[in-house]
């Protein structure tokens, strides 16, 4: 949430009497008083505000302003996907209500319960002490708290139908080469290659898990005191029934090193004390008892994914479509991930 976000051209503004209104109606036990909106996030990505009525704080979450593809933003799935994901997994945030009523806001939103706790981004809290202190404790709570996901029996949790295991990967690694390339804008040394041998080498995994599809440190809440402690996980909007390897392929992508060069993400991880890559998957495998000797496959798709994503900013940025010169030069850093997936390939990077 507290990634750049860039500046829309057209914005527009949300009527929080009437989501007020509506929150009393559906929720009667709000206290007295008026409510306050703080935004923690704008643009590209799904909107997403703190609600405070008194003591009582919810968060709301909504797409972005504007047009948007038809199945983008789905904001219905996510809190269907929270109903269930909640109830096994506390860490996911409890979903309150439901809109898709246009009288109320232009586009459907809904609002979940408000996790205490801190999400670590750029820097490091003082109260956690030095990075060499807490940096392993973090590394392994970002570890079992992804194990601990990973080990839901989501059949019991009654979210079979929340996704489509068979040919997981394949329809991943598919959609993201078509993604990539509905934004292409540079012509890139290796893109080729790579598109080529991730498409003739896609795994197939007999195992299925809840995959969160963007598990990362900043997408986690991390207790105040206890850097060792997660308090909630944010973000389901892209959670599905999958490959478990593909969310930790996912999360070494952003699981930043000293020595990477610059690929668009903010990357704490590189501070001394935090495990590297190769390190987080040993203690990965350790805790999961998987098999990890397919893993330069999933970083290598990390990876690209991550190029992808920056890729679609970068399009947007170009055809002036978004105003934030912190995206004039992502396609810098699509080039260097695209060149970390290559080595990766090649067993040079873990």
């Amino acid at each position: 949430m507290s990634e750049a976000t860039p500046r829309t051209k057209k914005t527009q503004e949300v009527d929080w009497k009437k989501v007020e209104r509506f929150l009393r109606n559906e929720i009667p036990e709000l206290p007295e008083g008026e409510m306050a909106v703080r935004q923690f996030s704008e643009g590209y990505s799904n909107l997403t505000y703190l609600l405070q009525i008194g003591d009582w704080e919810g968060v709301l979450r909504r797409p972005p302003f504007g047009e948007i593809p038809p199945k983008a933003h789905d904001m219905e799935r996510e809190f269907k996907m929270l109903e269930k994901v909640h109830p096994v997994f506390p860490l996911a945030p409890k979903p309150y209500v439901y809109c898709e009523d246009p009288e109320v806001m232009d586009k459907h939103f809904y609002v979940m319960e408000k996790k205490q706790g801190l999400v670590i981004d750029e820097e490091l809290p003082e109260v956690y002490g030095s990075p060499e202190q807490a940096g392993p404790v973090i590394s392994k709570n970002v570890i079992s708290t992804l194990v601990q996901l990973q080990a839901i029996d989501y059949k019991e949790a009654g979210l079979a139908d929340m996704g489509k295991p068979e040919g997981f990967m394949e329809r991943q690694v598919k959609g993201w080469i078509k993604r990539y390339h509905n934004a292409k804008t540079d012509e890139i040394d290796g893109l080729e290659e790579l598109e080529q041998w991730l498409t003739a080498n896609i795994p197939v995994n007999e195992e299925t898990t809840i995959v969160h599809n963007d598990f990362k440190l900043n997408n986690m809440v991390i207790d105040e005191e206890n850097p060792g402690l997660a308090t909630g996980v944010l973000d389901w909007e892209l959670s599905t029934i999958g490959d478990p390897l593909s969310d930790v392929g996912s999360t070494l992508a952003y699981w930043g090193q000293a020595e990477d060069a610059d690929i668009g993400i903010n990357i704490i991880s590189s501070q001394p004390g935090f495990y590297s890559r190769k390190e987080f998957v040993e203690e990965y495998a350790k805790q999961s008892g998987r098999d990890m000797s397919n893993i330069n496959y999933y970083l290598a798709f990390g990876f690209y994914k991550l190029a992808g994503i920056l890729q679609q900013i970068y399009y947007r940025w170009k055809n002036g479509e978004i105003e934030d010169e912190r995206f004039r030069y992502l396609n810098k850093a699509v080039a260097n991930l695209i060149d970390m997936a290559n080595r990766t390939r090649r067993g040079e990077v873990l």
